[in-house]
């Protein structure tokens, strides 16, 4: 199954673990290809840095480890499905440039569009089918 994981999911994964980290997890099981775009990597390093007080040799390590679990793809069209959060758009582009059939979130603009061209969104839970 082809994945695209939300920058929360990613954040929440690396600090604080559960299921956001079980996600990833499906990843380094090879259960899941996942998928990542240059501003979604640019936004997870921002948000680690700046809410999370994550040193440059901390995101390197712990970046460079996750990111090499994943493929990354430059999206080709840009969307503007999501007008109230455009960054939003940057994970539909990114999904729809990889082929993916999931995009994990626990964004809410995103969660309430359900699906984008095919593409199912999911909160990590839903996407785990509630496992632990």
């Amino acid at each position: 199954m082809r994945i695209v994981v939300d920058t929360n999911v990613i954040v929440s994964a690396l600090v604080f673990g559960g299921l956001p980290r079980r996600v990833l997890e499906t990843v380094e099981e090879g259960i899941c290809e996942w998928f990542y775009s240059a501003e979604i990597e640019t936004e997870t390093r921002r948000v680690l840095r700046d809410k999370f007080n994550w040193n440059n040799q901390r995101l390197d390590t712990y970046l460079a480890r996750l990111l090499s679990l994943g493929s990354r793809v430059v999206p080709s069209r840009r969307v503007n499905a999501v007008a109230e959060d455009p960054s939003d758009n940057r994970v539909l582009e990114c999904a729809a440039e990889a082929a993916a059939q999931v995009i994990v979130t626990g964004d809410t603009h995103l969660l309430r569009l359900r699906e984008y061209e095919g593409i199912a969104i999911l909160t990590p839970r839903q996407f785990l089918g509630g496992r632990p």
